[in-house]
C-alpha cells in the first residue's frame, strides 16, 4: 500500500491546516459517509503524531502524510492518491 499526495492537494492541506516541517496527518477508516471502497464507511483526515510503525507513509517538504496498521483494512491491499477538487476547493480520496 503507498500513499501519493498530488501538488495540488499537499498546498492545499499545507494552506488550510497551516502545516509545517514535522507535522503529520493521519488518513483513517470512519464509519458512515460514501466509499466505494468499504461499505458503510469512508476516509478522514486528522493531523497527528505519527506511529512508530504505519501500514504506509509518505513525506513532502517534512510534513508526513501517514496511514495506521489498524486501518489498513479499509484499503485492501490498495494504493490511496490524495487530489484536489478545483471546483469544491476539497480533497478528494482515489483508492485504487
Amino acid at each position: 500500500m503507498n500513499i501519493m499526495i498530488t501538488k495540488k492537494a499537499f498546498d492545499w492541506y499545507k494552506r488550510e491546516l497551516g502545516l509545517k516541517p514535522g507535522d503529520a496527518i493521519r488518513f483513517f477508516a470512519r464509519y458512515g459517509g460514501c466509499s466505494t471502497v468499504q461499505k458503510g464507511f469512508s476516509l478522514g483526515m486528522a493531523k497527528d503524531e505519527l506511529v512508530d510503525k504505519p501500514a504506509a507513509q509518505t513525506t513532502v517538504d517534512g510534513i508526513t502524510f501517514f496511514i495506521e496498521e489498524s486501518d489498513q483494512w479499509y484499503f485492501d491491499g490498495r494504493d490511496l492518491t490524495v487530489d484536489l477538487d478545483e471546483k469544491s476547493n476539497e480533497p478528494v480520496f482515489l483508492v485504487h
